[in-house]
């Protein structure tokens, strides 16, 4: 019994020294301090790193009162440098890993996938147009104002004019689609696999020249004046980074204008993170810079480059708080470990874009016979329009729009 306390004081020592450099306590009194609630969780950390973190929080095996400026202490030290460096503590990591003969917690095993948690707790944290991606919050007061400045900006980048065509790869619930097709009078086509978008996009884009498809974006053989690709990127893979610009490079105009948005890593990876896979985005893989220009070379040519990673800090903490606050209309229809992993999520996320970790980039690109100088958009103001008819399509309440 000793012998088994002393080594828990080690994995307890090792993450204390691991602590020192991140301005975080165990068991301290400030609101981004950890509370630990079970002597296990030092150990579990060590042997199975995010997703011991992770599944240890859902389990109440510690707190944070303030989890997102936990993390970005975390992030903002570099840890897992701090830990390639440590030989010490990179032993006692093997140790825990090699001798781990606890059996999985039922918290480890695969849960339902991301998009399968219902169209009603999305309209709940998401705004009136169901945008999952990051908005623009220049001059912004709230999130519908700050995705409907996205979207805004987003169709003074592809510089759409009525009439033309307009493809949408991964259109999510329709808020795109139905926002450029409403204002700019364009034919939109928007695809998706998910058949509860595909539902949902489709009655909200209803009376409007859109056109929403179940459809894998290798099956496109089309030509269209302008391309889209609003968070989608992510959901690719890297060996699929090269493919994916040709089929935008093959049904793209020779005229036409594709805009990229996505959130992208500052080096190269090829895994995502174990906890984040398993439990939020299955095989998704965020790209870096280096990766999305080679896959473009002799393809495409880029025009134009535009970061405003930041914002994704704002729009996450809106959802987390959005999220927070439904949770009492939900609490009977999923359990309190469901809602720790989706604020473990949440404000992990934000923190990874106020820590500088992850960027969110547009960029606009052309074939090479585009033969035109491209005139680079930044607007100031941005006076975005009303949308309370896309409500009325989507017959959402009042009372469950954010």
């Amino acid at each position: 019994m000793l012998k088994n306390s002393v080594e828990m004081n080690k994995y307890q020592n090792a993450i204390q020294d691991l602590l020192v450099t991140t301005d975080i306590k165990i068991n301290g009194n400030r609101p981004w301090d950890i509370q630990v609630k079970n002597e296990n969780f030092y150990k579990r950390v060590l042997q199975n790193g995010s997703l011991g973190l992770g599944n240890s929080y859902m389990e109440a095996w510690w707190k944070c009162d303030q989890l997102d400026e936990l993390f970005y202490r975390l992030f903002k030290a570099d840890l897992e440098k701090s830990i390639k460096t440590n030989f010490k503590l990179k032993w006692l990591i093997l140790k825990a890993k090699l001798f781990n003969r606890q059996t999985k917690t039922k918290a480890e095993k695969s849960i339902a996938s991301h998009y399968d948690i219902g169209n009603k707790l999305f309209k709940k944290m998401l705004d009136p147009l169901m945008i999952y991606s990051c908005g623009y919050w220049q001059e912004a007061e709230n999130l519908k104002q700050a995705q409907e400045n996205k979207l805004e900006l987003i169709c003074r980048k592809l510089k759409l004019q009525e009439g033309q065509s307009v493809l949408d790869i991964g259109c999510g619930w329709g808020g795109f689609a139905y926002y450029c097709a409403k204002n700019y009078k364009v034919k939109v086509t928007g695809i998706t696999i998910s058949k509860e978008q595909f539902d949902f996009a489709k009655a909200g884009c209803k009376g409007l020249n859109v056109e929403i498809r179940l459809q894998d974006y290798r099956d496109l053989n089309e030509k269209y004046d302008r391309i889209v690709s609003i968070g989608m990127l992510e959901h690719v893979g890297y060996k699929n980074y090269s493919p994916y610009m040709e089929i935008v490079k093959n049904n793209l105009k020779d005229e036409g204008i594709c805009l990229l948005h996505f959130i992208g890593n500052n080096e190269s990876e090829y895994t995502t993170d174990p906890w984040i896979n398993k439990y939020i985005f299955s095989e998704g893989l965020v790209p870096s810079m280096t990766q999305i220009s080679m896959a473009m070379e002799n393809q495409l040519i880029l025009q134009d480059a535009h970061n405003f990673g930041p914002y994704y800090d704002k729009t996450l903490m809106a959802w987390y708080h959005n999220f927070k606050n439904a949770w009492p209309e939900f609490e009977k229809s999923y359990d309190e470990s469901f809602y720790k992993m989706w604020e473990f999520y949440l404000c992990s996320a934000a923190a990874s874009f106020r820590a500088k970790r992850l960027q969110l980039w547009q960029l606009v690109v052309t074939k090479k016979e585009f033969s035109s100088i491209y005139q680079s958009v930044r607007p100031k103001h941005l006076n975005t329009r009303e949308l309370d008819s896309f409500n009325n399509h989507k017959r959402i309440p009042k009372s469950e729009i954010a």
